[in-house]
């Protein structure tokens, strides 16, 4: 399954079954303004295509109006409405702007959200581990389902890959050619997971590997992946980190690090970092710079997460780091994330009794709407090399 393309609309793949089959009665008028809104991104509610919307509850309405994105996922969540192709429903709400065209809709309360983004620091140190807690701390068995055998939570390189674990592999092995690593060598791992990564660049490498985590779940599990190899693992902040090392990597936690954070955090890894070392950033980024994040994804998956643009990034590393290479697969990310939610379709039968029916809308959602802001190319997926401006040898890129 992992190799079927994810921009088909397949109907049995993609239908929940925890939903339709349970609603009998006919669908309520839906208004008109909603009609029109959707009719931009040529979705219908109640309409036969399988990216259109099924209404059960006409409550469905109401919580879109009141607060959009947030009622909408919410309302999905409670089993009030359907769709058998979720993916390529956001993939055209995104394509369409509709998040701007609802602003008369809910304009209150997505002004409250870009404040509260603006106003407060939402990833100062206090919060740093309420991502670990409701996110990663979920279930180490929802995670060891849905991803490959190294629990790699970050997009796969498909370039010349079929599965998720070949394309995983090498996307871990193109991490550790671009940093150059060497036998003997240290290499710190800021946000290390389920120690995927530093695993793998012990034993292929020969590096010696610190890495950290916010993720109580995440660390004990991890250790005991790593036990008998040079790694260090540790429960910590990234502001809290003391030493040198060779070369440093951070895969899919800059997403968490949030703006206000971004000259605190390069300037802790250029102080990190030894003088010829290399930075290795993996990160989504976002098309265009946005003030705000996705209301339902920040309470139901992310919190406190902010996504970064690349005029964010420049401008954080400008006077601190060369940049040497700027790399965008962001195309493989939607391919992952149908790869992690076959996956997750497939274990769920021995998940079912412990989460239940919500959270598997709940997790439905969030893997359908990520492949959505991908395939929209809304979304994108950057591997950015950084070195100190001192730095002698020349840095060649590669893939």
């Amino acid at each position: 399954m992992e190799q079927s393309s994810p921009t088909s609309v397949d109907h049995d793949r993609h239908a929940s079954p925890l939903g339709a089959a349970q609603h009998a009665a006919p669908p309520p008028e839906p208004p008109r303004v909603l009609q029109d809104l959707l009719a931009r991104a040529d979705v219908q509610l109640n309409g036969s295509r399988p990216w259109d919307i099924q209404v059960h509850d006409k409550h469905m309405y109401e919580r879109v109006f009141t607060s959009w994105s947030l009622g909408l996922g919410e309302s999905y969540m409670d089993g009030e409405w359907d769709c058998d192709a979720l993916d390529e429903l956001f993939t055209r709400l995104l394509r369409a702007d509709l998040g701007s065209a609802a602003m008369g809709i809910a304009r209150v309360k997505l002004i409250a959200e870009h404040l509260r983004h603006k106003l407060f620091n939402l990833q100062s140190k206090s919060r740093a581990f309420e991502v670990g807690e409701q996110h990663y701390d979920a279930g180490n068995d929802v995670f060891e389902a849905m991803l490959d055998s190294r629990m790699i939570y970050s997009c796969a390189y498909w370039e010349n890959a079929a599965t998720l674990e070949e394309a995983q592999y090498a996307k871990l092995d193109m991490i550790c050619r671009k940093l150059r690593l060497k036998p003997g060598e240290t290499l710190l791992d800021i946000g290390c997971g389920w120690g995927g990564l530093a695993k793998f660049a012990a034993e292929n490498y020969g590096v010696k590997v610190t890495g950290v985590t916010v993720s109580k779940e995440q660390l004990a599990l991890a250790q005991q992946r790593v036990q008998g190899l040079p790694v260090e693992l540790l429960l910590q902040d990234y502001r809290d980190l003391q030493g040198s090392f060779d070369k440093v990597v951070s895969v899919g936690m800059f997403e968490h690090v949030g703006p206000k954070n971004y000259d605190t955090y390069f300037t802790n890894v250029q102080r990190l970092m030894a003088p010829e070392g290399i930075f290795l950033l993996h990160t989504i980024g976002i098309a265009a710079t946005s003030q705000s994040t996705d209301p339902w994804i920040d309470r139901y998956v992310f919190p406190n997460g902010k996504l970064p643009s690349a005029v964010e990034i420049s401008t954080a590393v400008e006077g601190r780091f060369i940049i040497e290479d700027w790399h965008n697969f962001g195309a493989d990310y939607d391919r992952t994330l149908m790869a992690w939610w076959d996956r997750f379709q497939r274990a769920w039968p021995q998940l079912e009794e412990r989460y239940g029916k919500r959270f598997y809308r709940m997790w439905q959602y969030y893997l359908m709407c990520c492949a959505g802001f991908f395939r929209s190319r809304e979304g994108q997926l950057w591997q950015v090399i950084l070195t100190h401006p001192q730095r002698g040898n020349t840095y060649r890129s590669l893939r």
